[in-house]
């Protein structure tokens, strides 16, 4: 990892809070994600499973957490399982973790290799009534490939047949969605990484420049400040192309005169960051694009006005959604006839802002949380209104990261430039 080490505090947090929420005489099993083939002989870059890493904060593959807090034997209680390290592929693929090492990261106290689990498995299985295996919820999921947890909820099943299987994702959905001020520690970490990043952005950028080059500079910038990388591909969408909302491209000219809309983050520490501005490539906004800007600011704060504890996502981006149409109507998008006869199940907005308004982050950019349930302080929020107008050929968002509070959230992202004044100030320099 590049990342200084996390306070382990962070993930004993986590597995207690887990902990309470088993029932009684219950065993819990997590298992690390594949190793996925690219081509020829060659493997994708390792990502850890999201559950796992928040259990235990270990990145490394073959990695296990097992958790039976009425395990006769206390020292079995926490069990953290992890591939014996190997001489020979040690000189292939480098140093694996030795077991003091992976206990000083996850806080805990038996490591077990895995090569020797199956019979101290097989006997904590035999005393336990409940099973919690995990599986991925993500409501945005859309992957058909059976991965490594669901080919092991197989094998458990068949295994041991009579034993009363429990999901740990439903309570993993609830526990992720709030954060902890630890967490929050890592996020604004994150949040550092790119905000520095984005201040070099503002200096590069000019008439000329690829949008690659662009992209560049931000690896550049979070490797150098020990961010793992970019936490999800780097949007760089100059002109036209910032209507293309995950426009990954990233490979045209930036030419005078036109906007560049970058929505990009670092991940730092497992956590992810998450901004978007939109900037003038030239470091002037024109009038039209001023107007524009400062409506799409408009929506960013009336949207940070009104996420607070009790509200529901749907009914936030319901009230965003009256709002944006308001606007739309100020600057000249909409008529109060297209208002009048919209069809209600495709607001005439839409056709200006076609996507969400928020998504909960955190180690995953989209991360676990409810949509229908009210907001709970702790929970960690993106504020995303963008406008996209094809007969002008622009696109404009603006998004920062929002911790929710018990009366209203706290913007992490408060001291990166967002209006047009320190925009054009920062440019100009």
């Amino acid at each position: 990892m590049k990342y200084q080490p996390l306070d382990p505090a962070i993930f004993i947090n986590n597995r207690k809070r887990f902990v309470s929420h088993m029932l009684p005489n219950s065993i819990a099993v997590f298992v690390s994600n594949d190793e996925w083939p690219s081509n020829g002989d060659a493997l994708h870059s390792f990502k850890q499973n999201s559950d796992l890493y928040w259990l235990s904060g270990i990145v490394q593959e073959d990695s296990m957490v097992i958790l039976f807090p009425d395990n006769p034997d206390p020292k079995f209680r926490e069990v953290l399982v992890l591939v014996r390290p190997n001489e020979l592929k040690e000189k292939w693929d480098g140093k694996r973790l030795r077991a003091g090492e992976a206990k000083a990261i996850a806080g805990m106290a038996t490591v077990v290799w895995l090569d020797s689990l199956d019979a101290l498995l097989q006997g904590w299985i035999h005393l336990a009534d409940n099973i919690y295996l995990d599986s991925n919820e993500n409501d945005r999921k859309a992957s058909a490939i059976r991965s490594r947890e669901y080919r092991f909820i197989d094998e458990m099943k068949a295994q041991y047949p009579l034993h009363h299987y429990m999901r740990a994702a439903k309570i993993m959905k609830e526990l992720r969605a709030i954060k902890s001020k630890e967490e929050i520690v890592v996020v604004q970490k994150a949040i550092d990484i790119t905000d520095n990043t984005f201040r070099r952005l503002m200096k590069f950028i000019q008439p000329g420049v690829n949008e690659c080059e662009i992209e560049a500079e931000i690896w550049h910038s979070f490797l150098s400040q020990r961010a793992t990388g970019p936490a999800y591909g780097s949007i760089i969408a100059s002109g036209d192309n910032a209507r293309t909302l995950h426009y990954v491209s990233n490979n045209a000219e930036c030419k005078d005169g036109d906007l560049i809309l970058m929505d990009f983050g670092a991940e730092y520490g497992g956590y992810c960051a998450d901004l978007t501005r939109t900037i003038p490539v030239n470091g002037k906004f024109t009038r039209r694009q001023k107007t524009v800007y400062h409506a799409c600011l408009h929506l960013h704060n009336y949207a940070k006005s009104i996420l607070k504890p009790g509200i529901s996502i749907l009914d936030y981006t319901d009230k965003v959604g009256e709002e944006a149409t308001q606007q739309f109507l100020k600057i000249g998008l909409l008529k109060k006839s297209d208002v009048k006869n919209e069809d209600q199940e495709n607001r005439a907005y839409r056709k200006y802002l076609y996507h969400g308004i928020s998504h909960h982050l955190g180690i995953d950019v989209h991360d676990l949380g409810t949509r229908t349930a009210p907001i709970k302080a702790g929970m960690l929020f993106t504020i995303e209104p963008g406008i996209y107008i094809e007969e002008e050929q622009m696109g404009v968002r603006i998004e920062n990261n929002f911790w929710i509070t018990k009366n209203g959230n706290t913007d992490l992202m408060k001291n990166i430039p967002i209006t047009v004044e320190e925009i054009e100030s920062y440019m100009k320099r």
